[in-house]
């Protein structure tokens, strides 16, 4: 018996051994992990001086990183992924004078169980070009011999190209953005091609320097912001459009028409406009500056003070100086002032025209939002209907039509009649495609009908008028074209333009 107990105890401790070594892996020994494997082709990219995009391919069997500094002039399009990827790497623009390079680390796996693999990127130096002269003997060549009231007659209907080459981040009074940063996308020659397809003979273009000045001392400006300002100058023109470009917003420095802050001011607009008026002095004159944009006092839309309005013209008397003093034909070039807050009523009372040595090339600019709550407004009371077809809907109780033919009335009176040309710089009303039904009908009729009659109205008094277009076709958006395709997206608002211009 003992013997028996003996060995069915031993045949027991057998069983238990074998279910224990069964329950933890089967009886066979732990799946090692297996190796990381990491490959990136190529190792090493160069660039030229103007920068651009080029490709490196990742293959891995791991989730991997690239390592890179945040600021740095080359970056990835991604910096996290897993398995095998092609990655584009980006590098700005250089204005430095010696051949730069920067390493970027991709790293997979971790522990004793990661791999690295360095990729080099360099770029070619920067070559300054030979310094152009600050001023060069006056130069009429492809200057027509025009007043400003006869040549905005060769100009019959503009648009804006908003909320791009002007779109500037400001954080702690630091500068900084791209033409993306508002949304949009790069701006393309399709999209121009397609603007000047669709009937529009001028271009505005919005443009901030602030974001690109590259030695605050002077305010010295990119040169490869220029260039790219240039680029898409380039684009209107190849289309044979006249084209404006201008200091916009710009972060608001400009919104401070104060005494105390004048002369500060006018050195920093000053510096700004000399390096524009020099990089483009070459153009001949379908190209037009345009100093500033809608300065008021910074978050303050009621009536100007008498100081505010004499700080904005002092405004525009630099603008004009500081143009005129790089020569060339810039002599010559037709240059665009603002009334404060570019306020139609502000014009007629308060706007002085700048001195200028040259007779009769000042166009005076004024923008047109009348009435608010039909044309912006998308919180509280706004309304959706305009103009005497809709009298008694959903219509605002002034800023009909009367107005529009006085308000432009008084342009032609104090200026057009004076010999002085007139930029409508800005109109528009925002699309508000949220509404349903025969709300939306409605609204989207008023809003033809308001552009067509807006339209009609400027020229047939003579005024130039640009539609704001901010690239957003979304509800309460501006957008005639799609940025990204350069399609039109939304025909009956462009038909409604043409129309009005006669087109």
């Amino acid at each position: 018996m003992k013997q028996l107990i003996l060995y069915l105890s031993f045949l027991f401790s057998y069983s238990f051994l074998v279910t224990a070594c069964d329950s933890s892996n089967g009886g066979n020994d732990p799946e090692p992990i297996p190796e990381v494997t990491l490959s990136v082709e190529p190792t090493a990219l160069h660039f030229p001086v103007d920068g651009g995009e080029k490709t490196i391919s990742i293959a891995s069997n791991s989730s991997w990183t690239i390592a890179f500094e945040t600021a740095s002039w080359a970056r990835p399009s991604v910096s996290v992924a897993k398995g095998d990827a092609n990655v584009k790497i980006m590098a700005d623009a250089s204005e430095v004078e010696e051949e730069r390079s920067v390493v970027l680390t991709v790293s997979a796996g971790t522990n004793d169980n990661k791999r690295e693999i360095e990729v080099t990127v360099t770029q070619d130096a920067y070559d300054p070009p030979d310094e152009v002269p600050d001023y060069i003997e006056p130069d009429a060549t492809e200057m027509r011999n025009l007043t400003s009231v006869e040549f905005s007659k060769l100009m019959t209907l503009g648009w804006n190209l908003g909320n791009s080459l002007e779109a500037i981040q400001v954080n702690g009074g630091v500068y900084s953005g791209n033409e993306t940063s508002w949304g949009n996308p790069v701006v393309t020659r399709q999209l121009i091609d397609s603007v000047a397809g669709a009937g529009f003979n001028t271009i505005r273009i919005p443009v901030s320097w602030s974001h690109k000045i590259v030695e605050e001392s002077t305010w010295e400006i990119s040169r490869s912001w220029l260039e790219r300002v240039e680029e898409v100058v380039n684009y209107a023109m190849d289309n044979d459009l006249f084209v404006i470009i201008n200091i916009h917003w710009d972060g608001g420095w400009l919104d401070h028409p104060y005494d105390d802050r004048q002369d500060e001011i006018n050195v920093k607009l000053s510096a700004l406009w000399r390096q524009i008026a020099v990089h483009f002095r070459d153009y001949d004159d379908r190209l037009l500056f345009a100093g500033t944009n809608e300065v008021h006092v910074e978050g303050d839309y009621s009536d100007p003070s008498t100081e505010n309005v004499e700080v904005q013209n002092s405004f525009n008397q630099t603008f004009v100086d500081a143009v005129r003093s790089t020569g060339g034909r810039n002599t010559y070039r037709f240059l665009v002032v603002q009334a404060y807050n570019t306020n139609i009523g502000y014009a007629v009372e308060h706007m002085v025209m700048p001195d200028d040595d040259t007779e009769n090339r000042l166009l005076a600019e004024v923008h047109f939002y009348d009435p608010y709550d039909f044309t912006l407004q998308t919180d509280g009371g706004f309304k959706t209907q305009w103009g005497e077809p809709f009298a008694g809907g959903d219509v605002s109780s002034w800023g009909q039509e009367v107005w529009v033919d006085e308000a432009f009335g008084m342009m032609k009176t104090h200026f057009v009649d004076q010999g002085i040309g007139v930029i409508l710089g800005e109109y528009g009303a925002v699309y508000r495609s949220d509404l349903s039904g025969e709300d939306l009908e409605q609204h989207i009729a008023a809003r033809n009908y308001y552009l067509e009659y807006v339209t009609h109205a400027a020229i047939a008094n003579g005024l130039v008028p640009f539609y704001w277009d901010n690239g957003w076709a979304g509800s309460n958006g501006f957008a005639l074209f799609d940025r990204h395709s350069a399609q039109v997206v939304d025909a009956g608002a462009l038909n409604a333009l043409l129309k009005g211009a006669g087109l």
